[in-house]
C-alpha cells in the first residue's frame, strides 16, 4: 500500500462548523474544528478547505471520506440542493479522491452522492454509531454537540435507530434540538425560578447555552468558537449580563453566584429535555443493562452525569479510538469526522 493510501482525512461538513480528523496508518494523527457559518454564505467552507490545506500540506495526496449536514442550512432551498452545493465545493476545493458516507459499507464518489442525496444527507451521527457498534456491540450513543442532541441506540454491533432522515429521527426522539453552545436559552424554558420568584422568560435571543457553562466552567475555550448572542465578550460576566436580561435584569443587578444559581437552573432544563428523549429512546430499544452510554460531541462533559441517572455505565468516545491521549477532547468533540476516517480506511481505530 502506498504512503498515500495511509492516510485519510475524515470530513464532518455542519452548517456552523467543520471537523476534520486525519488517520496515518491506523491512528488518529491529528483533529481539528473550524467555525464556518455556512449558512451565511459558501466562501466560509471555502476558507475551511483553505485553512485545511494550510494545516496538512500532505491534504493532496490523502484520500477523503465525507459526511455532512450543512445541506440542511436555510441557505438552500432544499436538502437535495444543498448536498450538491456542497459536493461542489469539495471538487473544487480538495484534490484528493473523495468518497460519502451513505450508511454502512455504502461509499459514492460525487456523482453518486449527488444523485441518492437522501443517503448522504445528514448521516453524521450514523457514522459514529457504526463506529461504536464495532468496539462496544450494544450501547447508546449520546452524543451532545453545539447544536443538536443524537440518540442513537445500538444493538448486536449494529445501529438500530427508529428513523434515518432528520424527520424521523425527531419523531423517534433521537435528534434534540438542543447543544451546549448554540441554543437559544428562551428555546428550554417559558418560566424559570430564581431568588424565589418565578419569571416569565424573554422569547428573544439574549443568550444562549455556551453562557450557562461558561459560567459553570464546563464548556472548553477552544471549543466555544462562535460569537456571543450580542457580540460581546465571552467571559463570565459577559454571559451573566446576558444571563440577566432573559428574565429583565442587568448583570449588576446581583452578584456573580447569583447568577451562577440561575445557570445551574438553565442547566437543568437542559438536563431535562436530554433525558426525557433519552428514557424514551431506552423504552423503544430494549438494550441488555451492561449496555452503556457512550458519550460524545463537546458537551461530552453531561454525557456521564445522564448516564448515572438512566443507571448505566459510561463510555467516553474517545476510549474506542486509536488516538493520543492528548486528543481526547477533540476526538469526543469532532466524534463524526473520526469515525468516517476511520471507516473508511478500514483500519481498527474503533474497537
Amino acid at each position: 500500500m502506498s504512503t498515500a493510501e495511509h492516510r485519510v482525512i475524515g470530513w464532518d461538513v455542519g452548517g456552523a462548523h467543520v471537523k476534520a480528523s486525519l488517520l496515518r496508518g491506523n491512528t488518529i494523527d491529528d483533529v481539528v474544528q473550524w467555525p464556518a457559518p455556512v449558512w451565511q454564505g459558501m466562501e466560509h467552507l471555502d476558507r475551511t478547505l483553505q485553512a485545511a490545506r494550510s494545516r496538512w500540506p500532505e491534504l493532496p495526496a490523502c484520500r477523503h471520506a465525507i459526511t455532512m449536514t450543512a445541506e440542511m442550512t436555510d441557505l438552500f432551498d432544499d436538502r437535495e440542493s444543498g448536498v450538491a452545493a456542497v459536493v461542489d465545493r469539495i471538487r473544487r476545493g480538495l484534490d484528493g479522491p473523495a468518497r460519502y458516507y451513505a450508511g454502512p459499507a455504502r461509499w459514492l464518489d460525487a456523482d453518486e452522492a449527488c444523485g441518492q442525496w437522501r443517503r448522504v444527507a445528514s448521516a453524521n451521527w450514523l457514522a459514529t454509531a457504526e463506529c461504536v457498534g464495532h468496539a462496544v456491540g450494544d450501547a447508546v450513543l449520546l452524543d451532545i454537540g453545539s447544536t443538536t442532541t443524537d440518540i442513537v441506540p445500538i444493538a448486536g454491533g449494529r445501529p438500530c435507530p427508529g428513523g434515518i432522515g432528520d424527520a424521523s429521527r425527531l419523531a423517534a426522539a433521537e435528534l434534540v434540538y438542543v447543544g451546549v453552545v448554540r441554543t437559544p436559552l428562551c428555546a428550554l424554558a417559558e418560566r424559570i425560578a430564581w431568588r424565589g420568584a418565578e419569571y416569565n422568560v424573554m422569547n428573544e435571543l439574549f443568550a444562549t447555552t455556551a453562557d450557562l457553562f461558561r459560567i459553570t466552567a464546563e464548556l472548553a475555550p477552544e471549543h466555544d468558537q462562535h460569537a456571543a448572542a450580542d457580540g460581546g465578550a465571552k467571559d463570565v460576566a459577559g454571559s451573566c449580563r446576558r444571563l440577566a436580561r432573559m428574565i429583565g435584569h442587568d448583570g449588576r443587578d446581583a452578584a456573580p453566584e447569583h447568577w451562577l444559581g440561575l445557570a445551574r437552573a438553565w442547566r437543568q432544563r437542559l438536563l431535562r429535555r436530554i433525558l426525557d428523549n433519552l428514557d424514551r429512546v431506552l423504552r423503544d430499544h430494549p438494550l441488555p443493562p451492561a449496555a452503556p452510554i457512550v458519550g460524545a460531541g463537546c458537551g461530552s462533559f453531561l454525557t456521564a452525569e445522564l448516564a448515572r441517572h438512566v443507571g448505566r455505565r459510561h463510555l467516553p468516545f474517545h476510549r474506542l479510538v486509536a488516538a493520543p491521549q492528548a486528543l481526547a477532547a477533540w476526538v469526543d468533540t469532532c466524534a463524526p469526522s473520526t469515525a468516517v476516517a476511520s471507516l473508511y480506511r478500514g483500519a481498527p481505530a474503533c474497537g
